[in-house]
């Protein structure tokens, strides 16, 4: 009987403690993010390493640590200020607004997020300001040409259908797929030809968005 009364009260505690976690994370969604990227990031460089053929006792642990650290202090909140300064200047949950903020966030933000990775994992690696200095200049643009593909859809769909309390964590499970790539990036060197004809890429992708949204402001009436 005693034991049946303690299993009462301990799941009485646990309940309680839930609650409390609960309402602390709805109140602080930053931390929400934080938490979701602190998990995210690490499994994105571990898949990373399962395609490069090593077992789970090969892993690079000081490289998965570096993507824990980057996604937990860096990546979500800023992620997290993004997704506020956006809300703000398009509240409305419409198309026109969906596409204008998935715009915006590859013109403003992305080049930010992209250079900003590249930069501080580099010196996570213990290198020097020159070394992160080259590392941007070297891998920016052909992580940028994916992401003028990747992240107009995945961002037109989070600002479009999804509620913004829940877009940060939309984001994180979208953001598995895109950590891995650019954990796969930071560990490999990119020639010249694929940069050039990222540039192509990218003169096209931007003619192509631009197209989108003068349609989207003035749409023609047949």
């Amino acid at each position: 009987m005693g034991a049946l009364i303690q299993v009462k009260v301990d799941r009485r505690r646990a309940n309680e403690i839930l609650q409390v976690v609960s309402k602390f994370l709805k109140k602080h969604r930053i931390v929400r993010g934080m938490i979701a990227y602190s998990v995210l990031w690490p499994v994105g460089s571990m898949v990373q390493q399962t395609f490069e053929g090593k077992s789970f006792r090969e892993f690079d642990w000081k490289r998965i640590l570096r993507f824990c650290l980057y996604g937990t202090l860096i990546q979500g909140p800023a992620l997290y200020c993004w997704m506020r300064v956006a809300n703000k200047m398009w509240p409305r949950s419409d198309i026109r607004s969906a596409l204008a903020k998935a715009f915006t966030e590859q013109v403003a933000f992305d080049p930010f997020s992209i250079s900003l990775f590249l930069y501080a994992m580099t010196i996570f690696e213990g290198k020097t300001h020159e070394q992160a200095r080259r590392e941007v200049s070297s891998k920016f643009l052909s992580i940028y040409a994916i992401g003028l593909v990747y992240w107009p859809i995945t961002q037109t769909i989070n600002f479009g259908f999804v509620k913004p309390k829940n877009q940060v964590i939309y984001v994180s499970f979208a953001s598995l797929i895109w950590t891995t790539f650019l954990a796969y990036v930071k560990a490999h060197p990119i020639d010249e030809e694929t940069k050039e004809k990222v540039k192509v890429a990218i003169e096209k992708r931007y003619e192509h968005l631009k197209e989108v949204v003068e349609h989207v402001k003035h749409p023609k009436h047949e």
